[in-house]
């Protein structure tokens, strides 16, 4: 143990559990978390010490936990400007704009969301996995817009992704579509997987080669030569939405990637500088990974998505579509 390590000291709790569930709920640590300090060597049972989280120790046994100061993150912090819709000492909902990379990798190494949160969170990470880090538990595209949940601790970031793998997340998204979808609401299932003729996309594949995906749209309102659509996501992959509604002839307008902008309303682009695909996180309910309570966010369609839905309405229909964004 070193002097800059934090110390936590109690007793096994009742209930016969396993050591890393029981160390769990007794000192606030996660479970995964409490597995890496076993296996470092900085958990003590009784004087003796521990390895083995499968062990059953006797309830009320005396532990010591040393947990090292959270080591700094590879990424540098930037002072990018947030929206922060709610932040707590857990978690922390940010509005992303579009054009704003998540997370560093090869091409944006910087200028992301994650070195953003880091000047934004300075001194308020407790550590995932033992670094000063934001929890990144889910990814909306660079030029998707909208809502994102980030953990700020070891315990969020566990109770959050576990949400997200059971699919018990609620997410819905505003879109805008090439033509009028038939039927206008529906539901698209196909398994999603990394094209094996282009790598940089997305495809439809067969059932049993890749992630099983779930998507329910519904039309809010038709618009000229497009529509303003709703998915809600049962499951949440790789560019979902952009592919599930792409294979069924309706890509969102702009999407560079899986679709081509009907030849009538190129024009309404340029003019509008409208670059990126129609695509908004609008709403996005969790359950507080420490609370309990539930929680449910919803973002405002954004300026050039709403510029876009204006200019295809029906004359006399801006009015009652405003209102659905």
């Amino acid at each position: 143990m070193r002097g800059s390590d934090n110390i936590i000291n109690g007793v096994i709790p009742p209930g016969g559990l396993r050591l890393d569930k029981a160390l769990a709920d007794a000192s606030g640590l996660s479970r995964e978390r409490v597995k890496a300090l076993l296996g470092e060597g900085r958990v003590a049972i009784g004087g003796v010490r521990a390895a083995n989280a499968s062990a059953k120790p006797p309830e009320g046994t005396p532990f010591t936990i040393s947990v090292p100061e959270a080591t700094p993150a590879h990424a540098v912090a930037q002072d990018i400007p947030l929206v922060v819709v709610y932040e707590d000492e857990c978690l922390i909902v940010v509005d992303k704009p579009a054009g704003l990379v998540v997370h560093p990798a090869a091409g944006n190494l910087d200028g992301t969301l994650v070195n953003a949160l880091l000047h934004h969170c300075r001194g308020q990470l407790s550590g995932i996995g033992g670094v000063a880090r934001p929890g990144i538990v889910h990814r909306i595209d660079k030029d998707t817009s909208g809502l994102l949940v980030v953990a700020k601790t070891d315990v969020a970031h566990e109770g959050l992704a576990k949400q997200f793998a059971d699919h018990s997340i609620l997410r819905a998204y505003k879109c805008v579509t090439a033509g009028l979808p038939v039927p206008v609401a529906g539901t698209v299932r196909g398994a999603i997987a990394r094209s094996s003729h282009d790598r940089k996309k997305m495809a439809l594949v067969e059932e049993g080669r890749g992630k099983h995906a779930v998507t329910h749209y519904r039309t809010l309102a038709p618009l000229d030569g497009a529509a303003l659509v709703e998915c809600r996501l049962e499951t949440g992959r790789t560019h979902q939405v952009r592919v599930h509604l792409a294979s069924i002839g309706h890509p969102l307008l702009g999407d560079p990637v899986y679709g081509r902008t009907p030849s009538r309303l190129r024009p309404l682009l340029q003019r509008l500088g409208f670059q990126r695909q129609a695509l908004h996180a609008a709403e996005l309910g969790f359950v507080h990974p420490v609370t309990g309570t539930m929680h449910r966010f919803t973002s405002t369609t954004p300026v050039d998505m709403r510029e876009l839905i204006i200019e295809l309405c029906a004359e006399g229909h801006d009015a009652k579509v405003m209102a659905l964004m």
